[in-house]
């Protein structure tokens, strides 16, 4: 009999645990209470209150001498992010400048300089978004090829020993979730971690919020034949089941219960969600990470999408894989050690995290207001405020996630998160919150925002034109000028998918994405149904927004899909309203300014186009097709690496 987990004594009969009456008696461990109180947020306004203050009075003559204490020294990381946040910032202003330029030259002579001021303010912040990105991919494109001396590496921490001192917990929160997904990736991942040799080291938790009827039931007998299993294969890797009574606060919530009670008996825990996979080795050099770095609050992996079947999904995995990539590098390098923290796929430091990561509701109404939605940048600055370092590491593999299968379902997460980062944006001022957190909560809000100021500088483009034309003014910029500012803005957009297919010739990983060749068909059927999706994710942002700020209740649900994917009447009983608006929107076009209308079919179409566009990407036969045919392959489907192969046998 195994003593050091009481869960696999016979609970029945026994009476040594406190709560053994409780409903989660027999599936959790003893519960080990410890403190984790949240500190409330000052507000915006209040906030910049307290700064302000804070500047008057270092301004202000001293009534007496203050002691001087020399500023501690930066250490190189520091330093070299300094200097990569500079080039940042420089190349952003460059780039700004040179687009805000051409733009310029190339606009009528408005008789409406109210319209025309906004439109140019517009143009200016919308290009500062979008070439931030492309600044951030172009680093990415050198981490790539050259390496960041800076940054951690999974490689330097091979021989760290994993400490007998300090458990760690591997937590996954749970709620509705399709059961056999769960605990087929839960499995693989167990199996993953005993093949390393390091099992006893870990214990895993599934918590769970569902409450839709015999979900839970479900869940509990899964979780009973995983230890079976485990048993059988004599893993020494523990698994406990806990049903949550009280449903507060959502995954934080959750998070934050299971560290009230059982946080105090692990150094650290990694965080996955319903649809991850780690392999064990990716598991066990997270701990040697942090065990190598005692400063490092939180360790985030860059996750690997994978998983669906559907066009969609296989889509969004080769963008995820070629040019996210670029992305995430370019991240990394110029964050170094106060990077972001995506919620799951990570390790934390418990103890730190216990003391200041609680997570106080924002007070206010609206939908603004309440518990914090996207808790997880917030909790990476609250780590980074007391004094932690949170860093992502790119260099581990081993590490997955799956994409939603459709573009509908894909929204419904949207929805969430739009709301989340604006409530994230209310947070920007708290006192002690570095500026680089600062900054990624202005990021987070700006990824959601930019939809409805696209369709705001389109409408008032568009408005001008109309009121410009009826007053005889005619452009002046030659087709040069004009066809100038289309290349440099189409530049900026696709010039990061070009490089992440360079990089993979550079790198010579072409063979992993099927060969040369699938690799750059593939590219550019990415990009048209990127092109082809852009509108209406566009449109539904906007929607998001405008929901999220006035605080009206909207739910976006997917609707029951069919095996093969979504239904033609659940699509178009979706999209219907954008459809309906789109075509009146056009109709308006044809009958007012016809010469407008060839400008607006990239817009116009897909929206149009909405529902027959959803419902073809969320095809399962057309992706497995394309798989076959080498279309959108990625190195996991050309070689599946033994976890992931575990995980979809066992579903």
């Amino acid at each position: 009999m195994d003593t050091r987990h009481p869960a696999r004594v016979n609970t029945v009969a026994s009476t040594a645990w406190p709560d053994e009456r409780h409903p989660n008696a027999l599936t959790a461990p003893p519960v080990a209470r410890g403190s984790m109180t949240p500190r409330p947020w000052l507000g915006f306004w209040n906030s910049i209150g307290v700064a302000l203050i804070g500047t008057l009075h270092r301004w202000l003559p001293p009534r007496q001498a203050r002691q001087h204490h020399p500023a501690e020294p930066l250490a190189p990381w520091q330093q070299a992010a300094r200097g990569r946040r500079a080039v940042l910032g420089l190349i952003t202003l460059v780039s700004v400048l040179l687009s805000a330029g051409l733009f310029l030259r190339t606009q009528p002579q408005s008789s409406h300089a109210w319209l025309e001021a906004a439109h140019m303010a517009l143009f200016v912040l919308l290009s500062t978004w979008i070439v931030t990105g492309f600044a951030t991919a172009l680093m990415g494109f050198w981490v790539h090829l050259r390496g960041d001396r800076h940054s951690l590496r999974a490689a330097d921490v091979k021989d760290v020993p994993l400490p007998d001192d300090g458990r760690t917990a591997i937590i996954m929160p749970i709620c509705n979730e399709d059961v056999d997904t769960v605990f087929a990736g839960l499995r693989a991942t167990c199996e993953s971690l005993m093949a390393t040799g390091k099992g006893r080291h870990f214990d895993v938790f599934v918590l769970s919020d569902s409450y839709q009827p015999g979900t839970a039931e479900a869940e509990r007998e899964a979780w009973e034949r995983l230890r079976g299993v485990l048993a059988a294969q004599g893993t020494p890797v523990e698994v406990y089941y806990r049903l949550r009574q009280r449903r507060t606060h959502r995954k934080a919530g959750n998070v934050a219960d299971f560290c009230r009670r059982w946080g105090r008996n692990y150094r650290y825990m990694v965080v996955l969600d319903a649809d991850s996979v780690m392999s064990g080795r990716c598991l066990v050099s997270l701990v040697q990470l942090m065990e190598a770095h005692p400063d490092a609050g939180i360790i985030q992996t860059a996750t690997q999408a994978i998983g669906h079947a559907t066009l969609h999904a296989r889509a969004q995995q080769f963008a995820a894989r070629v040019t996210g990539r670029l992305f995430t590098l370019g991240m990394q390098f110029w964050q170094l050690g106060e990077s972001h923290y995506w919620g799951h796929n990570a390790i934390i430091r418990i103890e730190p995290f216990m003391r200041h990561c609680a997570l106080a509701p924002i007070r206010g109404r609206g939908g603004l207001a309440g518990s914090i939605m996207s808790h997880d940048f917030v909790e990476a600055a609250l780590m980074r405020r007391a004094g932690y370092k949170v860093w992502l590491v790119s260099d581990l593999q081993g590490s997955y996630e799956q994409q939603p299968p459709d573009l509908i379902s894909e929204l419904q997460r949207d929805r969430r998160w739009c709301q989340g980062n604006l409530q994230n944006a209310r947070l920007m001022a708290e006192p002690g919150i570095h500026r680089v957190h600062r900054f990624m909560f202005g990021v987070g809000a700006m990824s959601y925002l930019s939809a409805p100021l696209w369709l705001l500088f389109m409408a008032l483009g568009t408005t001008m034109l109309v009121l410009d034309s009826a007053s005889g003014t005619d452009w002046h910029a030659s087709l040069a000028e004009r066809a100038s500012l289309w290349a440099w803005t189409l530049s900026l957009l696709f010039l990061p998918r070009v490089l992440g297919v360079i990089a993979v010739f550079l790198r010579r990983e072409q063979r992993a994405f099927g060969g040369g060749l699938n690799l750059a068909r593939s590219a550019l059927a990415e990009s048209v149904m990127a092109l082809l999706l852009a509108p209406i994710r566009m449109v539904a942002h906007s929607l998001f927004v405008v929901v999220a700020l006035t605080g009206l209740r909207l739910e976006w649900k997917s609707p029951p899909r069919e095996a093969a994917g979504v239904a033609w009447r659940d699509a178009v009983a979706h999209y219907a309203p954008v459809m309906l608006g789109t075509a009146a929107v056009a109709s308006t076009l044809a009958m007012t300014m016809p010469s407008a209308l060839p400008w607006a079919y990239p817009v116009l179409l897909p929206l149009l186009l909405a529902a027959p566009l959803t419902v073809g990407m969320a095809s399962v036969a057309l992706g497995r097709q394309m798989r076959a045919q080498g279309w959108l392959l990625i190195p996991e489907e050309s070689w599946s690496p033994a976890v992931l192969r575990r995980a979809w046998k066992y579903a």
